[in-house]
């Protein structure tokens, strides 16, 4: 409870008690007295306002305003609606900082400059260009820090060429810009990536005494790096006398930027031997960059850093970290990562929430993923390609149909990525009309011109629903230069559909524009053998020797009691391999008495029929999926993640092992998720 405070004072006895306990920080006593005055005056509630605002506690400073405005027993002055201004300024609340405008014209003071410069910095931190046009407009005088606030305000908004214009304007009015104007216009130039711009800017800064400058400075490292020029980043940094955090922050943050992470841990090491005091942006800098370049158990081991030495993260660093599982497939530090921003009540932020819903769709859980999209609040175009994407990665192209029409229904706007959501799910599900529908209909409805890989993903939708010849034909007449992955559709149609003429035409065209690439001769030996071609399908295996090809040995992997295991052809080196064949030998038995028996079809065909039984017996995901099944504890489903596409006959192995044990196996594949549920598997044995 708090002490007493004096009352029934003088009006300025309570102005100097209330700036007593102000500056000794006792926010709650000058409340206190505030509280108890019957008729406060217009400078009490100025500075109580001005107290809650530099707190943090902006919400509160916008209340005490309103109090005030509702009691219509003072007339506010230009002080009150200049603290109320920087309150609305800090807190983003466009409504309230529209009627703090409002006021400021009521009360005849909008055309002071003081206000009317703090007026621009509110409605440029809330992010409405209209409002700042109209005070800039009003304010008859304009200083410095007037043009200088306009200029920021556009840069904010996002409209940085209107931001560059107005520079423009502030140097041929005289006005001189100063040190923050610089550093307020260049991050201009940087979204512009207008590098001749920044140069003069530069040049200005050094001319005119601010090239030591540790604002100027920071802006002009990332300009530079934004235009892809580090070479000049790093001269600017280095020859920055006094570096701050900040110039630290961005220099890491170019170098992630331009793809040399090593120079940017480097950078962070340094930074942190120096003694440089890191922020939350600093840590965000390096895991976020770590996580953009595929960099993902450093991201792990930065959290850990990061949270021995007291930094608390925020909604920036979780969704880094959600990249970073869904990298390593970390299924556990995902749910953990899940709980986290629920018990700190981050799921409102929509970043973290699409990065959370995708690391369940990529880690076989679809529907978490569903779950967590059904909660969403909002849903703006990265949410709804999210969760088109997750169901075509399952194979379920109906519902990423539906939902692409729910999407446009309720208005959302479709955009590249979308569309090669939805045509990968038409492909898996071999939803041929309705792919050449949503294709004509890009363009046509939704003003989105097709890229290279739309026509590659259709030309995928025409061969898996074994429209071959028209496939061809596409490839034939697109406007645009066939890719690998277009060819690559092709052949992957030919020997599904064991069409050898075509299957020989799309592999010769790869083996010209990818010699390199070992699936390709993979694919069109299957085609051969499949067609008892054994000559011409020796000839490939000759081919890919006399070129060093390599086949990419397959490999499997497991999570198990918070730990990985990984498998490949073969293995013996687990610790309970007797018992993971022991367990297939079952399976292998079972199955031949149920009448199944297995698919040799690819097998090498200098092998006898037992040599081919056991060589397909070894294969990685059957050694996976038999060594999860063995630990499962309690559980109703195994997840296995494979690097290749599953051969036919794991394929049939594994539909009966589901059927055989009763449970959920969930195998993803180089192509899709294959769901085996008791003997079926949810690709309907296409893919």
């Amino acid at each position: 409870m708090l002490s007493k405070v004096p009352t029934n004072l003088p009006p300025h006895l309570n102005i100097n008690f209330i700036k007593k306990y102000l500056n000794s920080g006792d926010l709650a006593r000058a409340r206190q007295l505030f509280d108890g005055i019957s008729h406060p005056d217009v400078q009490s509630w100025t500075l109580l306002i001005s107290a809650y605002t530099r707190s943090g506690r902006c919400r509160e400073a916008i209340k005490l305003y309103t109090e005030l405005r509702n009691s219509r027993k003072i007339n506010p002055d230009k002080f009150v609606i200049l603290a109320v201004a920087k309150a609305c300024a800090v807190s983003g609340d466009l409504v309230k900082a529209k009627e703090v405008h409002f006021d400021a014209v009521n009360y005849r003071v909008s055309s002071d400059l003081l206000l009317g410069n703090a007026l621009i910095d509110m409605y440029g931190k809330c992010k409405y260009s209209e409002g700042a046009e109209r005070v800039f407009d009003d304010l008859k005088m304009k200083d410095v820090i007037t043009w200088t606030s306009f200029c920021s305000c556009y840069v904010n908004c996002g409209l940085p060429i209107k931001a560059l214009r107005v520079f423009r304007q502030m140097g041929l009015s005289g006005t001189r810009p100063n040190a923050m104007t610089l550093s307020s216009i260049l991050p201009a130039c940087s979204d512009l990536k207008y590098l001749n711009f920044g140069r003069e800017i530069h040049g200005f800064g050094i001319k005119n005494g601010m090239g030591d400058n540790v604002f100027v400075n920071s802006a002009l490292v990332d300009m530079y790096s934004s235009c892809s020029s580090i070479k000049n980043a790093e001269l600017v940094f280095n020859n920055t006398p006094q570096l701050d955090v900040v110039s630290w922050n961005v220099i890491i943050s170019a170098y992630f930027s331009n793809g040399d992470c090593t120079k940017a841990l480097n950078k962070f090491l340094q930074m942190r031997s120096q003694g440089v005091k890191l922020d939350i942006v600093s840590w965000n800098s390096v895991i976020s960059g770590c996580a953009d370049n595929g960099k993902a158990q450093e991201v792990i081991e930065l959290l850990g850093d990061m949270q021995k030495l007291g930094c608390k993260p925020n909604q920036i660093t979780i969704t880094s970290l959600l990249t970073a599982c869904t990298m390593l497939e970390v299924w556990k530090g995902g749910r953990e990562i899940h709980a986290y921003i629920f018990r700190h009540c981050f799921m409102d932020d929509l970043a973290a929430s699409t990065a959370l819903m995708f690391i369940y769709a990529k880690s076989g859980d679809l529907e978490m993923s569903k779950r967590l999209f059904c909660t969403m609040p909002l849903k703006d175009t990265v949410v709804w390609n999210t969760i088109i994407l997750a169901n075509s990665m399952h194979g379920r192209g109906e519902e990423a149909l539906s939902l692409f029409n729910e999407m446009v229904g309720l208005g959302v706007k479709p955009n590249s990525v979308t569309f090669t959501g939805v045509l990968s799910g038409c492909s898996h599900s071999q939803m041929v009309d309705e792919g050449l529908s949503i294709f004509h209909s890009m363009s046509k409805d939704h003003k989105v011109e097709p890229d290279v890989e739309h026509y590659s993903c259709m030309v995928d939708v025409l061969s898996r629903g074994g429209r071959l010849a028209e496939a061809y034909e596409f490839i034939q007449e697109m406007p645009v230069e066939p890719t690998p992955s277009a060819w690559g559709a092709l052949l992957g149609g030919c020997r599904i559909y064991k069409n050898v003429d075509l299957g020989r035409t799309a592999a010769n065209r790869l083996f010209e524009i990818e010699p390199n690439n070992p699936g390709n001769y993979v694919l069109l030996f299957n085609i051969l053998v499949s067609a008892k071609l054994w000559g011409e399908a020796s000839e490939t295996r000759k081919l890919m020797r006399d070129r060093g090809i390599r086949k990419v040995p397959g490999c499997s992997w497991v999570r198990v009691k918070n730990r990985v295991y990984t498998f490949v052809v073969g293995d013996k080196s687990n610790d309970k391999i007797d018992d993971i064949y022991k367990f297939l030998d079952e399976i292998r038995l079972k199955m031949k008495l149920a009448g199944y028996f297995p698919d040799t079809e690819f097998v090498l065909q200098d092998l006898d029929g037992e040599e081919q039984e056991d060589s397909l017996c070894n294969h990685s995901e059957k050694l996976a999926v038999a060594f999860g099944i063995l630990h499962l504890k309690g559980e109703s489903s195994v997840t296995v993640f494979k690097n290749l596409r599953i051969c036919g006959d794991c394929h049939s192995t594994i539909k009966f092992i589901a059927k055989f044990v009763g449970v959920q196996v969930i195998v993803r594949d180089s192509l899709r998720f294959h769901h085996f549920t008791d003997g079926i598997c949810s690709c309907g044995d296409f893919w």
